[in-house]
């Protein structure tokens, strides 16, 4: 191995390999440093059953935010399937069952009439969303761009009414003023509370932060299945930046950085001991909290995650007590879980008062419906199905005082909330891997600090940010900036960062060749 190089990027994540291709492609010499012994960071596929040949995108699963730009850029081999069907959201009113099944136009209208015996709510969520759209339309083309200023994001959007509801006042707002049934507004929330732990009317804003992200995601704000799993995209991203000419190490795990902010030192450490190279740029795929530590300075609060991560693998979707839906419909998009507007503020005062939710709200999905190539032939032919499920509301705090015997009574709560909604028990469509044991996981919080060094188990490395250069908190011209020149964050800790989307490995990568 060189004793230096133009630029060393420290961490193996989606977004430290976006930016090494980047680079390679550009001629700098690039060398990425990885602590496991894989590449991927959270966007891996993983057989997580043992002898059961079912490849699960282990912690993240969807995509919305990644730009076609970088796939086409990049060169990459890799797809993503629409789903056919948006959510479903079940629910039991005047004494029978019943969902608000959120597909095509005509289905959608219909359901909405039958959930609240008017076409008002559906009426509203058209005009809703259309207005989403127009932001995302006008939002996403920005996040590859230089940071804009708050005030040319806001011209840009060229939507008063709009602006304020998203940007400027609680969400909470705008879904009470718009909505009146509690189901549909609650419906609306979620996208706002995804690993985000915050109320409908949170005064930091958490939640619109949260909301924007979710619905801006290729100017359209559909959330996709990615062909193969999400390893497939780092996969190829791998590959690519390969193809360029990068070196990429696992099994390396950076110790310390030092840097006179024109030339820099990255200590890292293998099996056969401690070495350092030099750099002159050095792009830091991990969280500000990291690059502190290797820093040698003083590290930021974490902003602690607030989610259960659960991976199942079924012989069959199990049937629902609602006989209007067929289950492939209600499982091909998302599934809400106890996710009414009231329930979500429930389980929110409750986890903030340092308990477990009572009705845990949860999403789920069904990848191998819409892409089951991520099921060996035997599996897809005998009808199995793969189920993911994110709980909301259940911060790292929760779990402190025992991480396994809580995370073991959420996920319990967890599945009763939705074997309610079940007309079997979930246990009975559970496979089992070759040991004998049902097959299902569950992640907490401290179980990705653990595994990922995700600070608090955040999955967006620290609380979101809007899109625009902040004058209180300055982050450079592409957000991506540190106090030092020649150090870059690449990671979800960037301004525009969370989400699989590698924007931040594209930004800092862009920041890097001066662009």
């Amino acid at each position: 191995m060189p004793t230096s190089y133009d630029v060393v990027i420290v961490g193996g994540g989606h977004n430290g390999l976006v930016a090494a291709a980047y680079l390679a492609r550009a001629g700098r010499t690039v060398l990425l440093l990885e602590r496991l012994g894989r590449t991927g960071g959270a966007a891996v596929s993983t057989r997580a059953f043992a002898g059961v040949d079912a490849r699960l995108s282990r912690y993240s699963y969807l995509v919305s935010l990644l730009p076609r730009k970088i796939v086409d850029e990049l060169g990459l081999d890799f797809a993503v399937r629409k789903r056919r069907v948006s959510s479903y959201t079940p629910v039991r009113r005047d004494g029978r069952e019943s969902g608000l099944l959120v597909s095509g136009a005509a289905a959608t209208r219909e359901s909405f009439a039958r959930l609240t015996g008017t076409d008002r709510e559906f009426d509203t969520w058209q005009r809703f969303y259309a207005m989403t759209r127009r932001v995302a339309e006008r939002v996403f083309p920005t996040l590859t761009e230089p940071l804009p200023e708050r005030a040319e994001l806001e011209r840009r959007i060229g939507d008063a009414e709009a602006w304020e509801s998203l940007f400027v006042r609680p969400l909470g707002e705008r879904i009470e003023a718009d909505f009146a049934d509690d189901l549909v507004r609650g419906v609306v929330l979620t996208d706002a509370l995804i690993g985000t732990f915050a109320g409908a009317h949170d005064p930091s804003l958490r939640q619109n932060r949260c909301f924007l992200y979710h619905v801006v995601g290729g100017g359209t704000g559909d959330w996709d299945v990615p062909v193969g799993g999400m390893g497939s995209l780092t996969d190829a991203l791998a590959r690519a930046a390969r193809a360029a000419g990068a070196e990429l190490r696992t099994g390396h795990e950076v110790t310390a950085l030092a840097t006179d902010g024109r030339r820099a030192e990255v200590t890292y450490r293998t099996a056969d001991g401690e070495a350092t190279v030099g750099a002159g740029q050095v792009l830091v795929n991990a969280s500000p909290q990291a690059l502190a530590e290797l820093l040698g300075e003083a590290a930021p609060e974490p902003a602690e995650g607030a989610q259960l991560k659960v991976n199942m693998l079924l012989t069959r979707l199990p049937r629902l007590r609602d006989q209007g839906v067929d289950p492939r419909e209600a499982f091909a998009g998302t599934f809400h879980i106890a996710e009414g507007y009231g329930a979500l503020e429930t389980a929110y005062r409750e986890a903030a008062a340092g308990r477990l939710p009572t009705a845990p709200p949860s999403e789920i999905y069904c990848h191998s419906l819409t892409d089951p190539s991520i099921l060996g032939p035997e599996l897809a032919a005998a009808g199995y199905q793969t189920l993911t499920l994110f709980g909301l509301h259940t911060p790292a705090r929760l779990f402190a005082r025992d991480n396994a015997a809580v995370r073991e009574e959420l996920l319990k709560a967890t599945l009763a909330q939705l074997d309610a909604v079940l007309d079997e028990p979930l246990a009975d469509c559970l496979a089992v891997d070759a040991e004998g044991r049902p097959c299902i996981e569950a992640k907490t919080p401290l179980d990705l600090e653990h595994e990922l060094r995700l600070p608090g188990g955040n999955i967006f490395h620290r609380d979101l940010a809007f899109p625009y250069a902040d004058a209180e908190a300055p982050t450079g011209r592409w957000g991506v900036e540190t106090a030092h020149a020649n150090i870059l964050l690449c990671g979800a800790g960037a301004v525009r960062g969370g989400g699989v989307s590698g924007i931040p490995g594209h930004n800092a990568a862009m920041a890097a060749l001066g662009r």
